[in-house]
């Protein structure tokens, strides 16, 4: 009978430290899972940028008085690309967003530039770049939202405290990019 105290302990111990590695591993799984989704929007940003030093080359040289919007759209691009953190590259792509659209509505007086095949496929390689973020973008939230639900909810929030989990953050649209740009063809 004294027996019985020792083995009930015991199998209290291995149950508890089974749930312990079980909710770090599944921590682990979900950190993991947000870094890999951002390297997802990550991929698909830097196919963007890739894209809009094309496209500004394309509108220079129709509309070359417009050189303010061209260096803007330069530096924010150089901004991105020397940005280190989802964070600091977040706040790079808000400020692109909305010089895009200026790119475009620079490219709506010249109608020549308009008709011209590199540009029309330059702007559709960009629009569907931009559906790629905005599907990125989701589906990293998405992903960071399971991952701060278990950091934050008990029990798991016992053990992301323990071993120092953070919470991630989530992918926000600045202002700029959340008003369309007029862009008329």
């Amino acid at each position: 009978m004294g027996w019985i105290i020792p083995i009930v302990v015991i199998v209290v111990i291995v149950i508890l430290g089974l749930w312990v590695a079980g909710t770090f591993n599944g921590l682990i799984g979900r950190r993991n899972k947000v870094t890999n989704q951002w390297a997802q929007v990550d991929v698909q940003l830097k196919r963007r940028f890739d894209l809009i030093p094309n496209l500004v080359e394309t509108v220079k040289g129709y509309a070359t008085h417009e050189r303010t919007t061209f260096e803007q759209v330069t530096e924010a691009r150089t901004k991105y690309m020397s940005a280190q953190t989802p964070a600091d590259k977040m706040d790079a792509n808000a400020g692109l967003a909305g010089l895009i659209g200026k790119l475009f509505a620079v490219a709506e007086d010249y109608p020549e530039l308009k008709a011209n095949v590199n540009f029309i496929n330059l702007q559709d390689q960009l629009t569907e770049t931009e559906d790629k973020i905005s599907f990125a973008r989701q589906f990293y939230n998405d992903t960071v939202m399971d991952y701060n639900n278990t950091v934050q909810m008990f029990p798991s929030s016992i053990i992301a405290n323990m071993f120092a989990f953070k919470m991630a953050d989530f992918f926000k649209s600045d202002e700029t990019e959340k008003e369309a740009p007029a862009v008329k063809f």
